[in-house]
Order: C-alpha cells, then sequence, then structure tokens
C-alpha cells in the first residue's frame, strides 16, 4: 500500500490536504504541533503519522491528535522505557537508516519506516520476518515501509507483493486524470496493491457511513476512485453505464469520509456521509432496510426540528433552551439513581434523547460527536477525573439522604437550570494558533502572510466543457447542468421582468430592512459617480477631456445553496443602477421548488434587473457569457462564488471569442484585526468569527499590539465562549484552528504585517484609531474603531461588500459604481493646436518608424504653413 507523505512547510502541497486525509495512513513533515492540530481540526483525519525529536513532543502529537508518532531508531532506544504505560505498540514507529538494529524494536512498535539508504533486500527479509506479527494487545499486524526515491505504481505493486508499503511524498502526487512525467495518480498509488478477480477489473467495494454501518455494496474502477477522491464525493462504477455519481439525480449525495481496503486487499470501503434520503433506490437509508438505533433518532429529531408542529413538546423542546437544559439535567439525575441492568438502559435511552435533541438544535451530528471521541481517544495525558465543585458538594448531600428520597422534580429542575449558571468546559477548545512576532524568523513570518495555495488547473479542465456545452447547447444545456448540479427540474432558464408581486412578496420587518440596506448603499454610490465631464486644456488649441458611460449589459452573480443572500444583488445591483446599466441580469442557484428566493427576487425589482436566471454554478457564468435564447449576453460579470464560479468567469474572460470582462478574482473570505489594550474583548472575538463562520477555508488574523497576556486570554475566552453558541459552530471549527493570532509590540509593526498581508476586511480595534487610516496602504474595506463592525459594510452601512481577497487589495478595488461605467477620452485641436504640436508628433513618429503616423499630421500641416 502507499503511504503518503505531506511536507507541512511547502505551501504548493496545501491543494492536496483533503484529498489525502481520505487515507487512513498519511506522515506529516516539517510541521510544529500547533500546525498539525490546524490540520487534523481542518480535514477532521485522526489517522495522521508525525515524527517527534523528543517524548515531550510526541505526548503533545498524540494529544492534539496524532495515531502514530515516528520516532529515530537510536531516540526510540533511549525513551523505550518511558513509553511503557503511556501509550500501545499501535502508536509507534521507528524510523531507521537500515535493518540491522530494528530487533531491539521487535514487538513494541506496530511499524518500521526504512530509508532510501536501506539495503533493499535486507528490508525484503525484514518485511517476511515481522508480516506474521500480531500486535497485542489491540490486534493488527506489523508493517514495514520503505521510502523510495523515485517511486512508481509498478514499483508500489511490487514491493506490496513482498509486504512492503512505499512512501510516496505529496510533491509526487496528483488528482490530475493526466499526471506529469514526476507525478502519480493519487487514485493508482492507492490502488497499485489493491486485487480483484472480476474479468472486468472491477472491485468490489463496501460502503458504509460514519458508524462503520454498512449501507450496501457496489463496485468500483481506477476511474471512479480517482473521481471520487477529487470531487470529494461517493462515486463508483455502474457495471452498465459507466461512472455513477451518487445521488446525482436522486439528491441522495455523498460526502466522502476515507476510503482503504480490508487486511487482504480484496475489497474496497468507501466511508461517507449519507444526505437525503438515503443510500438505496428504494428510499431507505440503507439497502437492509430502514436505519435502526440512535442515527435513526438523529434523522427523527432532525426531521422535527425542521417540521415539528407549533405547540407541540419537541417544537418547545427546541425552541425553549431552559426547558432543554432542565430535561437534560433531570434524566442525568435519573440515570445516576437507577440501579439495575433495566432501569440504567431506560435511563441512559432518555438521556441520549434529550442529549442527542441538544446537538441537533445546536447544528452538531453524531459524526461531530464521534470526531470528538476519536480525538479524545488519541490523547495520552490524563485528566485527575474528579468532579468540578458543585457536582461533588451534590453528590455529597444525596449521599447523605436517606435511600427514600425522592427524586426532584421536573419543576424543581428547571427552576435549578434557569438559576444557576453552569460553565461549560470543552476539551475541544476553539482556538487559533500563537505566534509571537519578535520570536519568529524571517522566512515564518513570510509564511503567515500567505494564503492556501490553490491550483485552478484541475477546476478550470473541469468547468471548460461545461461552458462549451452552454455555449453550444443555450437553454437546454443550462437546464440539464441546473437538474444535474443543483437537483432541481425547472421549465425555464430565466425570469423576465416585470416579476410576480406574489414571488416576491416579504413579511414588514424584512422588506423595512431591505429597503433602509438599499437607501444607504444607494446614497453612498451615487455620490462615487463622476457626473460631469473632466476637460483639460493641456497647451493653447489643445482641449482634452474624459467622460463616462455605462457598460450596457451586466450579469451578476448572487450566490445560493445554503444561504440566502439579498444583500449580494444590493451590492451588486445598486452600482449597476446608479451608473445607469442598460440591461442588468441577476443569476442565481433556483430553490428545490424551482423558485427563486423572494428577498433575492425583491431585490432584483428595486435595481430595475431585465431577467433572473434560475441557474448556479459554472452554467450560470457560461449562460451570462454567451448568451442562451433566454439569457441576454453581458459584457461584464460581477459577483462572488466558489471555485467553480471563480474558474468560470476565469474562462470566459480569457474566451476572446466571448468579449467578457470580470469584476477580479475572489478567493476565501478573510479578516485581519488590530486590536491594542483599549480594545473590548467581546468586540474583538465576535470580529473574528464574523468573517471565520463563511466557510471552513476562512482566513482570520488577530494583531495584537502589545497586550497584556490577560488581556489576549480574555480574548481567546470570548473566541470560544461565543463560538460554541453560534449556529455554524462546525463551520468556526473547522476554519478557527488554522487561523493565528501574533503579538506585536508597536501600531506601525502592525500596519506593516498588515499591508503585507493585504486583508480583505481590515478592523481597527485601536486608540484613536480614525487618525490611522493614513497607515493603510493594502485593504479592501476598513472598519474604524469599536462601533463599526464588518457586519455593517456587509450588509446596509453603505460601502460594497464585495471586495478583494487571497491578497488581491494590493492592486484590486472593491466593487464600486466606477466598475460599471467606461471612461471614454476625446481630443479637440485647432488650427494654432496643430501647428504648436506637429513637430513634437511627426518625430516621435520618425523615431518609432511609424511613417503613416507622421504623415497624418505632415499634410495637415502643410496647409496651415503654406
Amino acid at each position: 500500500m502507499f503511504v503518503p507523505s505531506i511536507d507541512l512547510s511547502d505551501p504548493s502541497q496545501a491543494p492536496l490536504y483533503s484529498s489525502l486525509a481520505y487515507f487512513s495512513s498519511v506522515i506529516l513533515k516539517n510541521g510544529h504541533v500547533d500546525q498539525i492540530k490546524s490540520l487534523i481540526n481542518q480535514t477532521g483525519s485522526t489517522l495522521y503519522w508525525a515524527p517527534a525529536k523528543s517524548l515531550e513532543e510526541a505526548i503533545q502529537l498524540w494529544d492534539v491528535g496524532v495515531l502514530k508518532v515516528i520516532f529515530e531508531l537510536d531516540l526510540y532506544a533511549q525513551i523505550k522505557s518511558e513509553l511503557n504505560g503511556i501509550v500501545t505498540s499501535d502508536r509507534l514507529a521507528v524510523r531507521a537508516q537500515s535493518t540491522a538494529n530494528l530487533a531491539d524494536a521487535q514487538e513494541s512498535v506496530s511499524t518500521y519506516i526504512l530509508s532510501t539508504d536501506a539495503d533493499l533486500e535486507s528490508v525484503k527479509a525484514w518485511a517476511i520476518f515481522t508480516k506474521d506479527s500480531l500486535l497485542r494487545p489491540q490486534g493488527g499486524r506489523a508493517t514495514t515501509v520503505l521510502e523510495l526515491s523515485n517511486p512508481t505504481v509498478e514499483k508500489i505493486a511490487e514491493l506490496g507483493k513482498e509486504h512492503i508499503d512505499v512512501v510516496i511524498p505529496a510533491a509526487s502526487l496528483t488528482t490530475s486524470s493526466e499526471p506529469t512525467a514526476n507525478q502519480l495518480n493519487i487514485a493508482e498509488a492507492f490502488l497499485a496493491t489493491a486485487k480483484t478477480d472480476r474479468p472486468d477489473g472491477l472491485y468490489t467495494t463496501l460502503v458504509v457511513d460514519e458508524f462503520n454501518k454498512a449501507l450496501g455494496i457496489v463496485y468500483s474502477s481506477k476511474a471512479s476512485v480517482a473521481e471520487a477522491i477529487c470531487l470529494g464525493q461517493g462515486v463508483y462504477q455502474s457495471r452498465n453505464r459507466g461512472l455513477w455519481h451518487k445521488g446525482l439525480t436522486s439528491g441522495a449525495t455523498q460526502t466522502l469520509k476515507r476510503i482503504d481496503y480490508d487486511c487482504d486487499g480484496d475489497a474496497l470501503r468507501f466511508v461517507v456521509e449519507q444526505h437525503g434520503a438515503g443510500f438505496c433506490h428504494l428510499n431507505t437509508r440503507t439497502c437492509f432496510g430502514a436505519d435502526s438505533g440512535i442515527s435513526a433518532l438523529e434523522k427523527t429529531l432532525k426531521d422535527r426540528k425542521m417540521n415539528a408542529p407549533e405547540g407541540s413538546y419537541t417544537a418547545r423542546l427546541f425552541k425553549d433552551p431552559k426547558l432543554l437544559s432542565a430535561k437534560i439535567m433531570e434524566e442525568a439525575d435519573e440515570l445516576c439513581q437507577a440501579v439495575n441492568k433495566d432501569e440504567v438502559a431506560w435511563e441512559a435511552a432518555d438521556l441520549i434523547y434529550f442529549a442527542l435533541t441538544k446537538c441537533v438544535s445546536a447544528g452538531v451530528s453524531l459524526a461531530d460527536v464521534e470526531a470528538n471521541l476519536n480525538k479524545k481517544a488519541r490523547k495520552v495525558t490524563r485528566r485527575p477525573g474528579n468532579a468540578k465543585p458543585q457536582w461533588e458538594q451534590q453528590q455529597t448531600q444525596n449521599s447523605n439522604t436517606t435511600a427514600s428520597t425522592v427524586a426532584p422534580s421536573s419543576t424543581t429542575t428547571a427552576s435549578v437550570a434557569a438559576n444557576t449558571v453552569v460553565p461549560v468546559e470543552s476539551s475541544d477548545r476553539i482556538e487559533m494558533m500563537k505566534f509571537d512576532l519578535d520570536d519568529i524568523t524571517e522566512e515564518k513570518r513570510h509564511e503567515l502572510l500567505l494564503r492556501p495555495i490553490i491550483d485552478s488547473t484541475e477546476i478550470i479542465n473541469r468547468v471548460t466543457p461545461i461552458m462549451q456545452q452552454v455555449r453550444e447547447g443555450g437553454d437546454s444545456a443550462v437546464l440539464n447542468f441546473t437538474r444535474q448540479f443543483d437537483r432541481v427540474d425547472i421549465d425555464s432558464v430565466t425570469i423576465k421582468a416585470p416579476f410576480d408581486p406574489a414571488a416576491m412578496e416579504l413579511d414588514p420587518v424584512t422588506k423595512k430592512a431591505i429597503d433602509h440596506a438599499y437607501d444607504n448603499i444607494y446614497k453612498f454610490h451615487d455620490a462615487q459617480l463622476e457626473k460631469e465631464t473632466l476637460i483639460v486644456e493641456t497647451m493653447p488649441g489643445v482641449v482634452c477631456s474624459r467622460f463616462t458611460r455605462p457598460i450596457e449589459r451586466v450579469g451578476l452573480y448572487v450566490p445560493g445553496g445554503t444561504a440566502v443572500l439579498p444583500s449580494t444583488t444590493l451590492m451588486l445591483g445598486i452600482p449597476a443602477k446608479v451608473a445607469g446599466c442598460k440591461d442588468i441580469v441577476v443569476a442565481t442557484p433556483p430553490r428545490s421548488d424551482g423558485s427563486v428566493v423572494p428577498e433575492v427576487l425583491y431585490v432584483a425589482h428595486k435595481i430595475g434587473a431585465s431577467h433572473v436566471v434560475k441557474a448556479g454554478g459554472a452554467q450560470a457564468v457560461a449562460a451570462m457569457a454567451y448568451g442562451t435564447e433566454t439569457v441576454p449576453k453581458v459584457d461584464k460579470i460581477f459577483g462572488p462564488g466558489n471555485q467553480y464560479v471563480t474558474a468560470a468567469k476565469m474562462v470566459a474572460q480569457n474566451d476572446t471569442s466571448c468579449l467578457v470582462a470580470i469584476d477580479m478574482p475572489a478567493g476565501p473570505s478573510e479578516v485581519l484585526v488590530i486590536a491594542d489594550k483599549t480594545s473590548n474583548p467581546a468586540y474583538v472575538a465576535a470580529d473574528l468569527l464574523s468573517q471565520a463562520e463563511h466557510g471552513a477555508d476562512s482566513q482570520v488574523v488577530l494583531l495584537a499590539v502589545d497586550l497584556s497576556d490577560e488581556h489576549m486570554k480574555q480574548i481567546e475566552d470570548e473566541v470560544h465562549k461565543q463560538a460554541i453558541a453560534l449556529p455554524r459552530c462546525d463551520i468556526i471549527r473547522k476554519s478557527i484552528p488554522h487561523s493565528y493570532s501574533v503579538r506585536i509590540k508597536t501600531v506601525e509593526e502592525a500596519f506593516k504585517f498588515s499591508n503585507d498581508y493585504a486583508p480583505e476586511h481590515l478592523i481597527l480595534h485601536l486608540e484613536n484609531a480614525s487618525s490611522l487610516l493614513d497607515l493603510v496602504d493594502n485593504a479592501g474595506s476598513v472598519f474604524v474603531g469599536p462601533y463599526s463592525p464588518e457586519s455593517f459594510g456587509d450588509y446596509a452601512s453603505g460601502t460594497n461588500h464585495t471586495l478583494p481577497t487571497y491578497g488581491y487589495s494590493r492592486m484590486y478595488s472593491g466593487v464600486n459604481t466606477n466598475g460599471f461605467v467606461k471612461h471614454i477620452t476625446s481630443q479637440e485641436c485647432t488650427a494654432q493646436g496643430m501647428d504648436d504640436l506637429a513637430d513634437t508628433v511627426m518625430r516621435l513618429a520618425e523615431i518609432e518608424g511609424l511613417g503613416a503616423h507622421r504623415n497624418a499630421v505632415a499634410v495637415r500641416v502643410k496647409d496651415i504653413r503654406k
């Protein structure tokens, strides 16, 4: 089998982090503990291996979730006795230059890694010698792993037959179906040691959920495994229809979690998160019938959260946190009082029901709970295990009461819950990485300024055929792609103005909020419009001017899917209206019933849009770029979107036959906050989290200017406390750990760092913040002082929220009115002006060898100088 190896000091390998996290053995090199912790939180995998240079570092690595720690053989020999009782052999690996002294580690470690210098025949002999060594007490077998300088798929297969796994550097791996000469496709490397006895070469594949519950049996091919890894979805090989993207038509898609195969290598296993009705075509979760147990309970609770009848007990539980807390405490107490087996089982089931209701209410899934259990299981540092004082005291009181004491009623417990604040501790604390500018090297500073490298080649290769099909197939292609990607069947691609008032009906509060935001944004963008012609007489008789004209046809892309975004429609549509664009086309993904979000349609009406395109993704961009039977071709496309939308905009801009411009490149959302000792920790934390909830790849940076340890701790505590109470906490748990804070001594140093970073959003929690704006050179938008949250700019202060990300604020501005107009220049010369300027122009034309240019002046000046 292949063992991928990621060099965490090489940013170019970042695009493969998620793809390689699907495998059960991945080595992390050249990374510090915080960096590895961040990666674990980002990918959710606790199957990484990492080297340690000391026992202390090894314990830190185990505690953050690393499965296996690698020691150099000589270090292992020194600390072997200290490891007894800390971890079992399956958590240990040794690396050596040769097999000479490996016998010293036999039966006490699970993996032997040999360097490229090792003698191959000796390695083969060692692998044969240890292949049947079973690990005790946990089971499994010892493995031998070899580092190769020039690995190939054939070499992986050959060594696999000798019971040797092969380390493959991530720099030599790719998800591309057409790898370069020095690269291997990940799927081919993975399948090099897999076996099949089928004549068609397909691999029997067991599909299971996150709890290893079987969903069904399918078949895989190299092509389907490659596609699954590339897309992060369940993709299999139909024996009759080719590649099978699970759920593409039914909506029952799968998010890929892990891929491996059994101990003999003749059956693959896909671990997936199943969406929709279920895996089976009969709309059951598994092909073996309806679901049961705790996963069935989770599904029921999720359904009830969305559809519980008003006033029902379940609806009360979801809407009344105090009632839910009281029930959890009541059931926990009753479980503690239970004695015999049946009572314990009954009360435990009650407690699980209410605990799971709490999880569903907070957007926490069973998979999230299991992920935290996995992390806890990886830890080797043990807590004392004492109860918190209030519970120890309560238990003492309980033990002093008689056996006849009646358990507290739900009314009593509810009263306790309502009046007692019980501090919540989480061993999985949400926190950023921490650095001090004085303690890091210039190289590390440079690394902190970088964003994750995005390799757009693969995405562009996927987007280009979609663009081409829409160009050739028009509306029919858009309808097909909307059915395929958005899982919605619609009758027509566009809605044409005037729009149906019933389709944009809003409640009064929402309508008032949108109208208020509209007025502020319009006022600010109207002030940006250059209404006067610029006229300059550069010399007597030579008058130059510049005037604006609107871009006639503009396309506005408004993302949809999981979010309702009238704000983006406002931010793109208002400057288009102010500029006077004659044809405004809005594109947004349809809802599941084929309709457009009413808030978006209402704003489209207010900005005077002529069409609303009911499509998202690359197909929507292509429809606006090339035009279809019902979608007008536009001259410029604006708006944010995912990587496919961004790639589609780039493809369209680079297609000269298309003649379309775009607003700016786009990347993940980001914020940089500069805070000094006058800052309010709660405000600072709230601003960091407001951007962190956008996505797992959001970039969040805090520059702490001369803050005390106590002030920093208050900010860190607020980040955790506020995060766990937010609806999108699951996203924040992924984005915050790979974000960071930097302690800096002076404001000047902070602005130097910020300007080098060039953030999308810059927030200043500083004393006399407005006086420091002159220090800002690079930023998309600046939020000045404690009462200027980024949320105001996102919605209603008046500035635009479509801003340059990924460091592009060095050379791009955010969306503004000037982006929707063209500047046209003119010049008018009199005879005097011609006479005075002619010799200069003719000489310059002569120097450049452009005779016709010189002649255009000469024929005129000849008449003037007669």
